[in-house]
């Protein structure tokens, strides 16, 4: 079968390789169906490996090469023995992130901080940008037909942003400030609509910033000609945001979004950064500001994220830029998206 295989830095093809054998007892044999390239993939083709072991992995021995994808839609093609919740022809959303189920953060529910995580198409046997998979049945989820295969692509960087927002403690009437608008952060701002927030948009880049503008949720400034922070509490009676998500991973805008807030806001992290970035802990301590980290999803939100999907108060689709082929997953995927001059923002391939 055909699949993105990462070999090494700025070294993905699409390979044949083997393909799958029948799915063993609570596992699923899937077709995906499309699969967005995501952040960290971008890292792993740019600078990697990182998270992609180069060594077994101490989950499940997992290593390089690896087959790409862990935000997909899929149809099942076959469940092993034990698998009642799904069955063959039913369409379904992965969530990637593999577990031990028995360490210290597992036994209390914290299963995306498992000391020995793993995932789907980062460090395991297979990947969502292939003609076949095999993943735990416990990790599908069934998508009803409100929901589009399209749309099931995207419950994964759906629940990263959802968790950021709801991190922030994002509440109906707040007023909430989005710094960075990726994919990341345009899902954010989608969902903070969603739960009735005021919703302002901070991005620089010029293809970035339309694209929040078409979310039309709010209002979206360029922190090069707007301070954002005084924009803010000047239609505020001096008070400032409510909360803030960061999701540029840039320490600019953390600066901004903790500059931002009122006293006692929230600010949630969520873009991920790549170096240190600098703050002043006293403007923490003095306007009792909290600033919150994020790290993926709790594992067990799926069925949700579908559900609001599924009611069409999350648009998730309108985060797309564009949709391509598997065999250009290299040049019009890796390559235009960390392209200084590219014009996309999120790309889905098509993994059939």
């Amino acid at each position: 079968m055909r699949a993105a295989v990462f070999h090494a830095e700025h070294d993905v093809r699409i390979d044949e390789v083997d393909a799958p054998d029948a799915p063993g007892a609570g596992e699923v044999l899937l077709r995906p169906l499309w699969c967005g390239i995501c952040g960290t993939d971008l890292h792993e083709y740019a600078m990697g490996p990182i998270v992609i072991p180069s060594e077994p992995h101490r989950l499940n021995g997992s290593q390089l090469p690896q087959v790409l994808g862990h935000e997909f839609s899929a149809e099942v093609l076959e469940v092993g023995a034990g698998v009642d919740h799904v069955a063959a022809g039913d369409r379904v959303s992965i969530m990637p992130l593999l577990f031990c189920g028995s360490c210290y953060y597992c036994r209390r529910g914290l299963n995306h901080l498992c000391v020995s995580m793993a995932c789907v198409g980062l460090s395991y046997a297979w990947g969502g940008i292939a003609e076949r998979a095999i993943v735990p049945a416990s990790h599908v989820s069934v998508l009803p037909g409100e929901v589009s295969d399209l749309q099931g692509a995207l419950i994964e960087p759906a629940a990263v942003a959802a968790y950021g927002v709801d991190v922030a403690g994002v509440r109906p009437g707040d007023s909430v400030l989005i710094t960075g608008a990726g994919p990341i952060g345009a899902l954010a701002a989608l969902y903070a609509s969603a739960a009735g927030a005021e919703v302002v948009v901070s991005e620089v880049n010029p293809t970035r910033a339309d694209l929040a503008r078409s979310l039309g949720v709010g209002e979206v400034l360029d922190p090069r000609e707007v301070d954002v922070a005084a924009w803010a509490k000047d239609r505020r009676d001096g008070i400032g945001f409510d909360a803030a998500i960061e999701c540029s991973g840039n320490e600019q805008a953390l600066q901004t979004a903790l500059a931002s807030v009122r006293s006692a806001g929230r600010v949630s992290q969520t873009g991920l950064h790549t170096k240190p970035a600098s703050i002043d802990p006293m403007a923490l301590a003095e306007h009792d500001v909290t600033l919150a980290g994020t790290w993926c999803y709790p594992v067990f939100d799926w069925p949700r994220i579908i559900a609001l999907v599924a009611s069409g108060r999350y648009p998730v689709e309108k985060v797309v830029t564009a949709q391509i082929d598997m065999a250009d997953v290299v040049t019009a995927g890796f390559e235009t998206l960390l392209s200084p001059t590219g014009d996309q923002v999120k790309v889905l391939v098509q993994a059939r």
